[in-house]
């Protein structure tokens, strides 16, 4: 695009050298996403030693396990809060302004992390549910970091290195998974050294510790600390510059922003704001929209929907898996903090060798070789990958362990370097300022449905370890995998094109969809000659 369409703020934040500003707003916004991670999945590391705490019945001659509704809900309720959350905080940054609501989802996140550390109640049911209250309102809190943390990125970076920063916010999602194994796994060390236990076929009262109450108290409490420590930074960003010129229509506001993070001096140019704001004034809801990006809405919905059902259901149902592979020792043979411990250890390693890598790999070649080709060959490997883990899922399990861990941390690998980082990226990209958080939030949203599929249907077939539900479990994820691989065709390219380019807010006829479809099909075979044709 030539520079001669775009305003002197826009272009200035386009063609902008990587410098602190940025580092600061990836590490600022990433720490949403640390919060995040570590909040919803350090419950799995906990769940089982609830069910001992609370729900043991001494007539079954077993621990004491969770019932399953309940198991689902205390895994699930903050995916409820999530998707609540995604729509309502999605839809403030496109009214409000990115930044006035931007505190408040860490604030939630924060209070309700202490609070869900703090349930209370005389009975088991009111323990867990106000657990369930305080961690509903977490997820809300969540879900609002979603939407605003990636438009904040998208609009903060420039062109040519735009993908890998927002990858980079979402990929310390990776960080906060490893850290809710690494937290457990250490505070539940510590406590095993202070209160050793026998193991509960050896003692079935003795074998949970009353100790373990605090426990799991304070690994759910530790996730409150990154929220506090990023609070102040996160209220000290100004607006983004894009929102205040082409929303807020403050051309002089927004330069005077940028060129203080910039450090430069910026024209304001408030003659060419007013072809941005024509260009920028149909609604989400028009036949405008929908002719520019409906596609791409549904493509970015659909995507992310059917990614979070395998995704959420190979995280939440770890502690299932476990168990049945081997890399944890079957609940009668350990006490409770033990078996806290070593689900802790086994979700560490997986997401350490296996979670971690793929979201940094995405960070280092979304810019190389683009968003499309990186989600639809992370699509089909999770695939194949998942569907010989569910044909050969007891020969592996009891003959192979190696290769199912293998083949297991594979998934996880391609989900991270593929469709999970991806699906987070181009609902940033796509859609113009306007109505940016709010297609972001509905794609998101879309995610956190599929993942409320993860965790109330799939893992209802994981809980009882029973051979063949878990098969057929692993093989659905896999044939709603290949449905992700073929929905991609409805996304575009977006690598090395400024926002307004792609969403055609510049005038120009970047916003329509079917032309940057065929683009960035055309893309794809372009890559089989070893290279990637920008679009």
């Amino acid at each position: 695009m030539a520079s001669g369409n775009n305003l002197a703020v826009l272009e200035a934040l386009d063609t902008a050298r990587t410098q602190w500003y940025h580092v600061k707003a990836i590490v600022i916004a990433g720490m949403g996403f640390f919060t995040d991670a570590y909040d919803l999945f350090c419950i799995t590391t906990v769940s089982k030693l609830l069910g001992r705490l609370y729900y043991y019945d001494p007539t079954s001659g077993k621990p004491g396990n969770l019932p399953h509704g309940i198991n689902n809900l205390v895994t699930g309720v903050a995916l409820f809060g999530t998707l609540s959350g995604q729509l309502v905080f999605g839809w403030l940054g496109d009214k409000l302004g990115r930044k006035k609501v931007y505190g408040i989802t860490l604030i939630l996140m924060a209070i309700c992390a202490i609070c869900s550390g703090l349930s209370f109640g005389s009975t088991s049911g009111s323990v867990i549910g106000t657990l369930c209250f305080f961690r509903f309102w977490l997820g809300f809190g969540i879900g609002g970091d979603y939407p605003l943390s990636a438009t904040i990125m998208s609009e903060y970076a420039n062109k040519k290195t735009r993908g890998a920063f927002i990858a980079a916010v979402f990929a310390m999602q990776g960080v906060g998974i490893i850290f809710a194994g690494l937290v457990s796994m250490i505070l539940s060390g510590i406590f095993l050294e202070i209160y050793p236990a026998p193991s509960f076929k050896d003692d079935h009262v003795f074998s949970t510790q009353p100790e373990a109450d605090y426990l799991w108290r304070i690994v759910l409490m530790f996730g409150s600390l990154p929220a506090l420590l990023t609070y102040y930074w996160r209220m000290k960003m100004p607006e983004t510059g894009r929102y205040t010129a082409i929303i807020q229509g403050n051309a002089k506001q927004a330069a005077a922003d940028m060129g203080r993070v910039l450090e430069i001096e910026l024209d304001v140019e408030s003659d060419k704001l007013s072809q941005f704001k024509a260009a920028n004034q149909y609604t989400l809801l028009s036949h405008e929209f929908f002719r520019r990006h409906g596609y791409h809405l549904i493509g970015t919905m659909s995507t992310w929907f059917l990614l979070d059902i395998a995704f959420y259901s190979q995280n939440l149902t770890q502690k299932d898996i476990f168990p049945a592979i081997g890399l944890t020792n079957k609940a009668p043979d350990i006490n409770a903090i033990r078996e806290v411990f070593e689900t802790s250890r086994a979700m560490f390693v997986v997401a350490l060798l296996g979670t971690f890598p793929g979201y940094w790999l995405t960070v280092l070649f979304i810019e190389k070789i683009g968003r499309f080709v990186i989600q639809l060959v992370g699509f089909f490997m999770m695939s194949i990958f998942m569907l010989i883990l569910g044909v050969k899922y007891d020969y592996l399990r009891d003959h192979n362990k190696f290769l199912f861990v293998l083949l297991y941390g594979l998934t996880f690998f391609f989900a991270n370097f593929g469709p999970n980082s991806t699906t987070f990226v181009l609902p940033a990209e796509l859609f113009p300022t306007r109505v940016r958080s709010t297609c972001h939030a509905l794609s998101a949203a879309s995610g956190k449905a599929g993942a409320m599929i993860g965790a109330f249907v799939v893992q209802t077939y994981t809980l009882d370890e029973n051979v063949k539900k878990i098969k057929a479990a692993i093989v659905a994820l896999a044939f709603t995998n290949m449905l992700g691989f073929c929905f991609t065709f409805l996304v575009s390219e977006t690598k090395g094109r400024s926002l307004e380019e792609i969403s055609g807010e510049d005038g120009g006829g970047g916003g329509d969809q079917n032309e940057t479809r065929m683009a960035a099909t055309v893309s794809v075979s372009m890559h089989g000659n070893g290279r990637f044709e920008e679009i």
